[in-house]
């Protein structure tokens, strides 16, 4: 307390010297003073009615101490009178099990009582209920069979209240009641038929339907009412539960499953496309069934059964598990394009799933994959697999097809425009077209690695075409008689490089997206080279048949014989445009370079003629006369293959130009001038060599080796500025060593 008081004291000389800190708050210390006496007074009242509150309260807490104390007593006697009174009881209740046994005795006679007609009715009852299950009448059978079931229930739990180990009378009630049970799996029987054709009995006959969902639902109910029970007392009678609902779904399920599979009506052996009509049954079944499902049979079931969602479920595990197994099958490629093709495309498509008719309830983007993606792969994998070693075999076939035309004795045919060709490129790209098509019935893709795949094989097969071309020239080549027709099928291989060229882009055109041509450009390239390749080695072993026959008159060239008459060019510009008839069935490409290298070849080989040396002309007028004849003939030539180059637009004078020019210089007649003249051939030509001007100038027949000498040695240290347009000739020409004599230094 002296703490507290000192503390208090403190405190107020603070509170003081506050207010008195000026010398003018000094008149104002009366009021101070009343002031902080009110406040006093106040702070005292509100102590005295806070100390008073307590008391009260106080006061009242000990007098209900009290009150509590005696109510404890009073029920400690009362307690006690009690168990006074339950001693003095316990003989009287023990003396009261018989009127307990006589109650429990009278209330399972009451329920006997009570089921008594039932009972002694049972016989008559299930003759009536397995009439009326009989006749289809179900809901009336089913209710005659509920009566029977409640009764035999009743009567058990009443036995199994008085005595639940005595199995002796359960067994009895059981044995009576027993035709009840067959009842019962008669009617399920018929209830489960019912549900197995539910998809057409709800087109004909909708109400059996509607009464074989009633009955399932009441039994149902009668099952939750037996679990309840069994939870209260542990009784439940024998049957229960049925669960019918959920047999009636394993019904729909195997239904459903047994009706997939049962579409398979073929097999392979019996018909190749027997999974094609196998997945359009499935469809077809799938579809109809789904539709009715939900225009009728949604109708029939109690909203709570979900029943379209269910079924829908049903047939979509169902067709995963066939589309499984048909997966795991030894399928062929194309089977399994076909399985592929309906599982990723059809499905999902408005043809079956996607079908307006089933929107909303059906929504195709929810739907899980009927094959995993991992399968998928490998049926890819193994589709891609068989087809590389099927285009293999298609490829060497048509080939060998081919082969066989080569040698009929009859020609090939000819296309629209009069071209000869053979079937190989329509059967070869027929064969990649349908390939395709059938590749981008699944996706993208696939066709892109079905495209590549031809394309890489195509490859392959004109190397083939290639070596099987040159066999069949080296064949003909041991006998010209044989084939008949060499030229007219070379001619048909030459049209069918053109024609492959073109298949091969408008395959690329239609199948190939733009951004993937770079990846095939080189393979393009090589093909194209290839074709190329084969093309001008049939051009030129067409020519090679010209210049074999073109050689006994090729011989008679720049010989006496010629120089007196002979009609050794006429009879080779017939024989050329008598070829050149034939090979106006090239195709344009191919015709133009058979032309320009017939045109040159001919050149060359007159050039050569002269370049041989066969004669030396004696004097200036035989020197004249063999120089006019063979401007003559170069004329011959000019006419002769500007008329077979016709509309080609090629240039066909050059080339004749040679010949004259070479004429011009065995025409000469001024000995002084030769030099010039020989020169000017020279510039003109710049790959002539020193033993081509040599053997010139000995079949002019005036010049002296000496002559020949110094010409050649003046003319290698001249300047040299060959025409840039100009194609060598003479490179091709070689002139016989052993007959030049050695002038070169």
């Amino acid at each position: 307390m002296e703490e507290t008081d000192r503390e208090a004291v403190a405190t107020a000389v603070q509170r003081v010297a506050g207010m008195l800190q000026r010398p003018d708050q000094l008149d104002k210390v009366e009021q101070y003073r009343r002031r902080e006496a009110r406040k006093k007074a106040s702070v005292e009242a509100r102590l005295k009615a806070a100390i008073q509150s307590q008391l009260d309260g106080v006061r009242t807490g000990l007098s209900q101490l009290h009150n509590a104390l005696n109510d404890v007593k009073d029920i400690q006697q009362s307690l006690i009178d009690v168990n006074k009174d339950w001693r003095q009881s316990i003989n009287t209740i023990e003396n009261l099990k018989d009127v307990k046994d006589a109650v429990v005795q009278h209330s399972q006679l009451a329920a006997a009582v009570e089921n008594l007609k039932n009972i002694f009715s049972v016989p008559e009852i299930v003759r009536e209920t397995q009439d009326l299950i009989e006749r289809g009448e179900l809901l009336q059978a089913h209710r005659k069979l509920m009566d029977l079931e409640c009764s035999r229930d009743n009567l058990m739990y009443e036995q199994y209240r008085m005595d639940s180990k005595n199995t002796h009378d359960m067994n009895l009630i059981h044995t009576y009641f027993g035709d009840m049970q067959k009842l019962s799996e008669e009617l399920a029987k018929q209830l489960w038929m019912v549900v197995q054709r539910s998809l057409v009995t709800v087109r004909r006959d909708p109400t059996l339907l509607v009464s074989v969902v009633r009955i399932i639902e009441r039994e149902e109910k009668i099952d939750r009412r037996m679990l309840d029970r069994k939870k209260q007392t542990g009784f439940i009678p024998p049957g229960r539960p049925k669960k019918w609902k959920e047999k009636m779904f394993n019904i729909l399920e195997r239904t459903v499953s047994t009706r997939i599979e049962g579409t398979q009506a073929d097999t392979r052996e019996s018909d190749k496309m027997w999974l094609v009509r196998h997945l359009e049954i499935i469809r077809k079944y799938v579809l109809d069934d789904l539709l009715v499902a939900k225009t009728l049979l949604d109708q029939c079931f109690p909203p709570h059964y979900d029943i379209f969602n269910k079924l829908l479920n049903m047939y979509h595990q169902a067709l995963s598990t066939r589309m499984q197994e048909l997966a795991a099958e030894d399928l062929e490629a194309n089977e399994i394009v076909s399985l592929l093709s309906w599982v990723l495309n059809t499905y999902k498509s408005t043809e079956m799933m996607g079908n307006s008719e089933l929107s909303p309830e059906v929504d195709v983007n929810s739907l899980n994959p009927l094959i995993s993606q991992n399968v998928v792969d490998q049926l890819l994998s193994k589709y891609m697999s068989t087809l590389t070693s099927n285009i293999i075999g298609w490829l060497r076939k048509a080939l060998e097809t081919d082969k066989k035309d080569w040698i009929k004795e009859t020609e090939p045919e000819a296309d629209q425009d009069g071209y000869y060709q053979t079937t190989l490129p329509a059967i070869v790209f027929q064969m990649f077209e349908q390939n395709l098509q059938v590749a981008a019935q699944i996706n993208e893709d696939l066709k892109t690695k079905v495209l590549l795949l031809c394309l890489q094989q195509m490859n392959s097969f004109l190397t083939r075409y290639k070596d099987e071309a040159q066999l069949y020239k080296e064949e003909h080549l041991k006998n010209r008689q044989y084939p008949q027709c060499y030229v007219q099928y070379m001619i048909a291989v030459i049209n069918n490089c053109q024609t492959f060229k073109e298949s091969i882009i408008s395959l690329k055109r239609k199948y190939l997206k733009i951004e993937m041509e770079d990846t095939l450009s080189s393979s393009h390239t090589s093909m194209d080279a290839t074709l190329d390749i084969i093309a001008k080695e049939g051009c030129s072993s067409l020519l090679d048949e010209v210049f074999m026959d073109l050689e006994p008159h090729l011989n008679e060239l720049m010989t006496k014989k010629w120089l007196m008459g002979s009609n050794a060019v006429g009879t080779i510009c017939v024989t050329v445009e008598d070829y050149f008839n034939d090979f106006a069935k090239i195709k344009k490409p191919y015709k133009k370079t058979m032309t320009v290298e017939a045109h040159r070849r001919v050149v060359v080989e007159y050039i050569r003629a002269i370049m041989l040396k066969r004669i030396s002309f004696k004097n200036a007028e035989e020197r004249k006369e063999g120089a006019e004849r063979m401007i003559k003939e170069a004329e011959q030539f000019r006419f002769l293959f500007k008329k077979l180059a016709a509309g080609s637009g090629e240039d066909t004078e050059g080339l004749c130009d040679i010949i004259e020019a070479i004429a011009e210089v065995i025409k000469l007649t001024d000995p002084s001038l030769l030099y010039l003249e020989v020169s000017t051939l020279v510039s003109k030509y710049p790959d002539i060599r020193d033993d081509h001007i040599a053997a010139l100038l000995t079949v002019r027949g005036d010049a002296s080796r000496d002559m020949k000498q110094t010409i050649i040695e003046t003319l290698d240290q001249g300047p040299s500025q060959p025409n840039p347009n100009y194609v060598p000739i003479f490179k091709e020409i070689t002139v016989p060593t052993l007959t030049v004599p050695k002038l070169l230094k």
